[in-house]
Parts: structure tokens; C-alpha cells; sequence
């Protein structure tokens, strides 16, 4: 790996996937700047590179937020220098955008009672797609800009979503299909100036933010976690540290010089399944 000192920007860092990227790079001599909604979860993890030896600075910022992004690229570029590295990893998915049912029924339609698509509320579509894209779009502008004379790399995380949406999250899976296509476009836009912007796709990985969905209170498994497992011919969740064989390829320009523009998906099969 031809990483040690450079500057790595990570968005959604408090995360159990993003956390775990943020990590590996430090470990391979980055010097990481974590940026998170919640202060005190990037500065756990921060805390966390540096008891390890590592380099780690922390900011509490709102991806949706552009001033707030500008401040925190001055901060970090007068304390670690320019970036090289962007990981646009915030994103998520919210219940107030998430259907009750899997499959319409005749009668949904009038019901105030359950979240149905036709009750979904705009404000609420547009949180989560925002959210996913907007989020995207944004620290890409900012930190890109970094990248203009010396090149850089520009990893987005996208989702199973983008290849085959799943039932119940429309907005999510229409950003996420969309965050692939703004890798694809970003790639080609970028090209001539040496910055090479590829996606991560993970399948499916207990966090935080999927736990209470695949996992009753009493710790078994959901109906849908057997969907899912179903329909994964690895037959299991995916661990947080078999992304970042993909994600240290993707950053070192030895190994990936010539790779712009792909969506690599990171699944245990789940893409490659037709059921049958």
C-alpha cells in the first residue's frame, strides 16, 4: 500500500462500516479526519486511531450543510494538509420513509392508520434521498477541490439497493441507484484531472442502523433477516472488515490506476442470486 501521510476525509465515520474504513486506512499511515452527525461518536473512534498510533482528527458536521463543510475542509487542511482520500460514507435510511407493507393491497390506498406510498410524505422522501445523494454531491465539491493539481480518490458507498431496490425503502433505494450513477458521471467528468471516483456496494451488515430490522428484542432473527439470508448464497451477514480488501484497492493507485467509474459490490452473492 503507497498510503502513509496521506490525508483521508471520511463522511458518516461514527458508523459501524465507516468506522471500520477509517481505521484501516489510519493503520496503512493515513492521517484521518472523521466526520460525523454525532460528536461523540466520531470522537470515540478518533480516540480510538490514536490510542492505536494512528492520526485522527474529528468534526461534527451536517453533510447536508455546506458552510459547515467549508469550515471543517479549513480546519483540516490547515491542520493534516489537503485531502487525498474521500469517503462519502453518510447516507441512511429513516422509518418515516419506509412502508409498512412489502406489497400493495387493494384498500391501502385509503388508510391513514399505516405508512403506505401513498401516504409517504414529500418532506420525508426528500430527507432520505438528500440524505443519500445530496450527502454524496456536497463533500465531493468541497474536498474534490484538493485533488485538482495532484489527483486523488474519491470512494463512494452505494448499496444492494442500486442493483436490485428492495421492498419497503423507496427513497433509499432510489438514492442509492443514484449515488451509483453520480459515481459513474463524477468518473468520467474527473478523468483528465487524475481523480479516480469508484462505489463500494455493500451487501447486507448488522449496524446500528439495520440491528432493531433484522433482530427481534429477544435477538432472533426477523422474517426479513431469512429473506435476506435466503437470498445471500453465502448464507450469512458480511463482517465490517471484508469491505476493506476492497476499499484499500480502491484507494492505492498502484494497485487501481486504470479502475474509475465501477460499483463494486461487496455481497456474499446476493447480486449474482436469481432465486432459482
Amino acid at each position: 500500500m503507497k498510503l502513509e501521510n496521506k490525508v483521508a476525509v471520511i463522511t458518516g465515520a461514527g458508523g459501524v462500516l465507516c468506522s471500520a474504513f477509517a481505521k484501516a486506512l489510519a493503520s496503512e499511515g493515513c492521517k484521518v479526519a472523521l466526520i460525523g452527525l454525532h460528536e461523540e461518536n466520531v470522537k470515540r473512534v478518533a480516540a480510538e486511531i490514536e490510542n492505536d498510533g494512528g492520526c485522527a482528527l474529528y468534526y461534527e458536521c451536517n453533510v447536508l450543510d455546506k458552510e459547515n463543510l467549508e469550515r471543517v475542509h479549513n480546519d483540516i487542511k490547515s491542520k493534516l494538509g489537503e485531502c487525498n482520500i474521500l469517503i462519502n460514507g453518510a447516507g441512511g435510511n429513516n422509518p418515516r420513509c419506509t412502508t409498512a407493507k412489502e406489497y400493495f393491497e387493494k384498500g391501502d390506498e385509503a388508510s391513514e392508520e399505516i405508512k403506505t406510498f401513498f401516504n409517504l410524505d414529500k418532506e420525508d422522501f426528500s430527507f432520505v434521498f438528500d440524505l443519500n445523494l445530496v450527502g454524496t454531491l456536497l463533500p465531493t465539491q468541497v474536498f474534490a477541490r484538493d485533488m485538482i493539481e495532484n489527483g486523488g480518490n474519491i470512494i463512494n458507498v452505494s448499496s444492494m439497493n442500486a442493483f436490485r431496490p428492495l421492498t419497503k425503502i423507496p427513497a433509499y433505494s432510489s438514492a442509492k441507484s443514484a449515488v451509483s450513477n453520480l459515481t459513474q458521471w463524477l468518473a468520467v467528468h474527473f478523468a483528465k484531472s487524475g481523480i479516480r471516483v469508484n462505489a463500494i456496494a455493500p451487501g447486507f451488515f448488522v449496524t446500528k442502523q439495520n440491528k432493531d430490522m433484522l433482530y427481534d428484542k429477544n435477538g432472533n432473527p426477523t422474517p426479513r433477516t431469512k429473506k435476506i439470508l435466503d437470498a445471500t448464497p453465502m448464507r450469512r451477514f458480511g463482517e465490517p472488515k471484508e469491505l476493506l480488501g476492497t476499499l484499500l484497492w480502491l484507494c492505492d493507485d498502484n494497485a487501481s490506476g486504470f479502475v474509475t467509474g465501477i460499483v463494486v459490490p461487496v455481497d456474499g452473492g446476493f447480486s449474482a442470486y436469481s432465486g432459482v
